[in-house]
């Protein structure tokens, strides 16, 4: 079997799994919803409210973990959406342990395929430094030549000028003009 025709099968049972679980836990909650009092379109809004919840959940978790975000609160959300669904399940269900159980298969496999499906994430190489320029992952380092030195001309071809006095020095008064009881102020021409 070829990797194309594998990940169809695969996307095949997704699917097929997640809409008859799906199916059973809308109409769980909305049953459980209706038989407290609550009227139709509540119960429909409520099984989309819990079943959607846990699915979005999910993704949210799959999301923060590739930007490496903290993942705590939205793993509790996750968690505590999937006992509610679970728990309107097995509340719908015949009083008895084998009927708990019967009730529970379609949530938990659901719950058991997003697990498998979400941490399914496709590796990323580690991004680079915000200063660093974008490199190959797998380059090896290359050694980095240092500039070829300067080139100083022969003394016979130096200029006879003289130098200019360092900048320090250009930009102090000559002696003498700034008077003794004035301040002195570094940096300024007058």
């Amino acid at each position: 079997m070829t990797e194309r025709t594998e990940s169809a099968v695969r996307l095949v049972i997704l699917l097929a799994i997640g809409t008859m679980a799906g199916a059973a836990a809308f109409t769980h909650v909305h049953d459980l919803s209706v038989a407290h009092g609550q009227p139709h379109w509540i119960g429909w809004a409520n099984a989309v409210a819990v079943e959607l919840m846990a699915i979005y959940l999910g993704l949210e978790l799959r999301a923060r973990r590739r930007a490496r975000r903290p993942v705590g609160l939205v793993a509790s959300l996750l968690v505590a959406f999937a006992l509610l669904s679970l728990a309107a399940q097995v509340a719908e269900a015949e009083p008895s342990v084998w009927g708990w159980i019967v009730a529970a298969v379609p949530s938990l496999a659901f719950l058991a395929l997003v697990k498998v499906v979400l941490s399914n994430a496709p590796a990323t190489p580690p991004a680079p430094e915000p200063d660093q320029p974008q490199t190959d992952w797998y380059d090896e380092p290359q050694p980095v030549e240092p500039p070829p030195a300067p080139v100083m001309p022969p003394a016979s071809v130096m200029p006879t000028t003289p130098m200019m006095p360092p900048a320090s020095a250009a930009v102090r008064p000559p002696l003498g003009v700034v008077q003794p009881n004035r301040p002195q102020v570094v940096g300024i021409i007058r």
